[in-house]
């Protein structure tokens, strides 16, 4: 059986703007629900992690222009609202894609990780030519 083709330009926006799964997570849970209000109590009890790791993933998705604080009367709330429409529909084909493809998006996530640890730990490997 053959792995389903990822198309480019989606996988060119998982390898540069999902750093994580944990991040894509976050981002889907905010798109099913675009009207809603998210903290990070909310998102850490849907997620299964710490608040403190929820509220990294809120602050990196509106750093990465996919969320953004949302307007009262809920203080430290955050919304889903992508930056741009072009942005929009790449997060809405990634959410498909996701939905029948997980293990592979996954696999794609990971190799990112993998790739910069490899580079992190080649820069301490002691070489014979220093």
């Amino acid at each position: 059986m053959t792995q389903p083709e990822i198309p480019e330009d989606l996988r060119r926006f998982v390898l540069t703007s999902v750093p994580s799964v944990p991040f894509l997570e976050a981002l889907l849970l905010l798109r099913a629900a675009p009207g809603q209000q998210w903290d990070s109590t909310a998102l850490a009890e849907r997620l299964y992690t710490r608040e403190k790791v929820a509220q990294g993933l809120l602050d990196d998705l509106c750093t990465a222009g996919m969320a953004r604080r949302c307007d009262a009367p809920a203080e430290h709330a955050y919304c889903y609202a992508p930056a741009t429409e072009a942005l929009r529909e790449l997060v809405d084909r990634l959410a498909e894609l996701y939905a029948k493809h997980l293990v592979e998006v996954t696999h794609l996530i990971h190799s990112t990780l993998d790739r910069k640890a490899q580079k992190f730990a080649d820069a301490f490997r002691l070489r014979k030519d220093a």
